[in-house]
């Protein structure tokens, strides 16, 4: 583990990122700058207690590194959350032990200090809308990975939704006819997903198996079957975000996850289908790029560990 960090007084927010294989973190200084930042493997198949262990023992790491306490805690999770109680609710297979744990009770034994746990999509999109001053209030971010995580931003607040599944556009229906990696067909996430990219290449092919990087790689050289796999997810998301803000009234979508790092090859086929296919409303929808990278998600959660410090306003 590589540690950057400086030393002033104060203490110092953490934001932690927990995902399948790797766990990251970055401690803050009260004013936001960062003191330190470090990453883990993360122990998934080892259970919840074993995550926790490695993600608060990252955090004290980063404390004493850059010699500042705790003031708390905020954690971007994969799954889904229960962000009232900080408990997971629904996890993926790669993930053993970690639905019912409960992780923010967890930290908090363990680290001493309030934490709060968001679902990393919703960390991920808090995280980006502060960033460079965006001032957009009503926000939708998706998050093209290993499949496709959504995520929304209503009057400023993350919307939850009763169940805590609200912005889960990835696997909305209709896009292909494709079994999704939840047994259903036709999701967002056959055509966006990094793993999807992968897979349809490989079908157009019958070649052997790439990742959706070397496929980006291909596609910029030229490759036909390449970009048109990239084309096909480009104009699924565009589609995706139009519906999403029509109903909603959304101005904006940010597209985070590793797949959007190929945004030249998706850009031209978002553009193309927000020509013909933008919201009834009239009002034009921006499509614009993630802009933190892989510090998203820490960051978001370190907004949330922010409002761990606010005592909530009475009603």
């Amino acid at each position: 583990m590589s540690i950057e960090h400086h030393s002033p007084p104060g203490a110092g927010l953490i934001g932690i990122d927990i995902g399948g294989t790797k766990i990251a973190a970055l401690l803050v200084s009260g004013d936001g700058a960062v003191l330190a930042r470090g990453s883990v493997p993360a122990p998934a198949a080892l259970g919840g207690a074993a995550m926790a262990d490695a993600a608060a023992g990252l955090a004290r790491t980063l404390a004493i590194e850059a010699d500042v306490p705790l003031a708390a805690a905020g954690v971007g999770a994969a799954g889904v959350i229960d962000h009232e109680t900080g408990t997971i609710r629904a996890a993926s297979a790669t993930f053993v032990g970690w639905a019912g744990f409960p992780l923010a009770d967890e930290l908090e034994a363990r680290l001493g200090v309030p934490v709060r746990v968001e679902n990393d999509v919703n960390a991920f999109l808090l995280g980006e809308a502060a960033a460079v001053g965006r001032t957009e209030r009503d926000v939708l971010g998706v998050m093209l990975g290993t499949g496709v995580g959504g995520a929304l931003l209503i009057d400023g607040e993350l919307h939850h939704g009763p169940h805590g599944a609200a912005g889960e556009i990835g696997h909305t229906p209709g896009y292909s006819q494709l079994v999704c990696t939840c047994g259903q067909v036709g999701h967002l996430e056959t055509l966006a997903s990094g793993t999807s990219i992968a897979l349809r290449y490989q079908e157009r092919t019958a070649g052997p198996a790439l990742d959706a990087r070397d496929v980006a790689d291909r596609a910029r050289d030229g490759d036909a079957d390449a970009i048109a796999v990239f084309h096909a997810a480009g104009r699924a998301v565009a589609l995706a975000c139009a519906s999403a803000a029509t109903i909603l009234d959304l101005p904006c979508a940010i597209v985070g996850g590793g797949v959007a790092a190929a945004w030249d090859l998706l850009e031209p086929a978002i553009a193309r289908t927000l020509r013909t296919d933008s919201p009834v409303s009239g009002i034009p929808l921006r499509i614009i790029p993630a802009v933190l990278g892989s510090d998203a998600v820490a960051l978001g959660a370190i907004e949330t560990a922010r409002r761990a410090l606010v005592p909530a306003a009475p009603h």
